[in-house]
């Protein structure tokens, strides 16, 4: 506007010849170029484009300011069940201790069993949401009887430990290595590349269950693809113990691995994560349980799998993939880097054309047509570029 006044006023005062109204016009001229539609229309739509076309893709961002972070991540940090596992667990061994006499359910005292010993894992572990818990509750009923619930008494959680309760007037426990040695209790513990299950009763260990999960088949591709597109570290955090966590990590090429780790924990390890980043680098946590939330929600950027995440979880993130499936997070990167690229291209196109008419505006080369294409025109091309993101499809693309 002050251009355009200094265009219309000062020209016919300075230079002989000039009129008014020539020297108007070129000034109108330059009012109607610098109308800036175009940039005030194509660069929201540019980024409302990117979020529509990850939504195609499965993905829902909340927020156009969470594409901006997946042009800049520099670590991703991600949980192993349910994230990079498929979580579905099962029994594959039930390990019973020897000369250990044992109520059964009617109050007599028995010689332990493998199949007592399930039963009353099964039984302890009913109340628990917790995929483990859950597989065995399901290899008990699908292979004896139902769970009789009203003889579980005073069900206690204990986060990243496990679960305690009563049956019978005795108390039973059910969980991780963590819970045995907080309960002080003697055990043997099980190396190997299952998730153990320990077990006591009134105190006393009485045995364990082996529990076995199984990789995504696009978790490796999922890695590899995230470090093509700029990611320069992945990192794996579990409470499951070393011997699974490294397995998992040299499988999938993972660069470091954390394990035996307490929710509380892992926002600890995601801490330090921040402390070696570069100060434009972004770090992106992906989890799907409830005791992500908080990792989730502390993360620059937090991604949820959608299928079987749970709801706080999926509140807590900023980006949710709703198959569950991690190579979806590399689609998501590829469409915030082409997102960025349209945006950038309509604030080229803009500019350009912008400053050649009003130059030409300048001289009286140009017409006020034409400062009206620079206008409108461009604001139209600029929404046409930006609609191409929704069509964008990164799984077929060679970049």
């Amino acid at each position: 506007v002050i251009t355009a006044l200094i265009v219309a006023i000062f020209p016919p005062l300075l230079i002989q010849g000039a009129t008014f109204s020539d020297w108007i016009y070129r000034a109108l001229i330059f009012l109607v170029v610098s109308c800036p539609c175009a940039l005030v229309i194509s660069i929201p739509l540019g980024f409302f484009g990117g979020i529509g076309g990850a939504s195609r893709h499965g993905i829902l961002i909340k927020g156009t300011n969470y594409l901006e972070v997946l042009n800049n991540l520099e670590s991703v940090v991600m949980d192993k069940t349910g994230t990079l596992t498929k979580g579905i667990f099962k029994v594959t061994e039930v390990n019973a201790e020897n000369n250990i006499k044992i109520n059964d359910f009617q109050n007599n005292k028995t010689e332990l069993t493998k199949p007592l010993l399930l039963k009353y894992a099964a039984h302890i572990e009913k109340f628990s949401n917790h995929p483990i818990a859950q597989s065995i509750v399901a290899e008990y009923e699908n292979s004896v009887s139902k769970v009789d619930e009203n003889v579980v008494k005073d069900f206690e959680e204990i986060s990243g430990f496990g679960i305690k309760v009563n049956i019978n007037n005795h108390q039973f426990l059910a969980g991780n290595s963590k819970l045995m040695n907080l309960e002080n209790i003697t055990f043997d513990k099980k190396e190997n590349l299952g998730t153990a299950i320990y077990l006591a009763a009134d105190g006393k260990y009485i045995g364990n269950i082996l529990i076995s999960d199984e990789v995504k088949e696009d978790s490796a591709r999922a890695i590899k693809g995230m470090k093509e597109n700029g990611v320069k570290e992945i990192v794996m955090l579990t409470g499951d113990n070393e011997a699974i966590g490294k397995n998992i990590a040299e499988k999938l090429g993972i660069d470091k691995v954390f394990t035996e780790l307490l929710p509380n924990e892992k926002v600890e390890k995601l801490e330090e994560i921040y402390k070696t980043k570069s100060e434009k680098g972004k770090v992106a946590f992906v989890g799907d349980g409830i005791n992500d939330a908080p990792v989730l929600a502390r993360a620059d950027l937090g991604i949820a799998m959608g299928g079987a995440g749970s709801d706080a979880a999926i509140e807590a993130a900023d980006v949710v993939i709703m198959n569950d499936e991690p190579s979806k997070i590399v689609t998501a990167i590829k469409i915030a880097k082409k997102t960025k690229e349209i945006v950038w291209q309509n604030i080229t196109i803009a500019f350009a054309i912008k400053i050649v008419v009003m130059a030409l505006g300048l001289f009286g080369d140009a017409t006020m047509w034409e400062a009206v294409f620079a206008d409108v025109g461009v604001a139209l091309l600029a929404v046409l570029n930006a609609t191409r993101v929704l069509r964008y499809n990164p799984e077929s693309s060679n970049k």
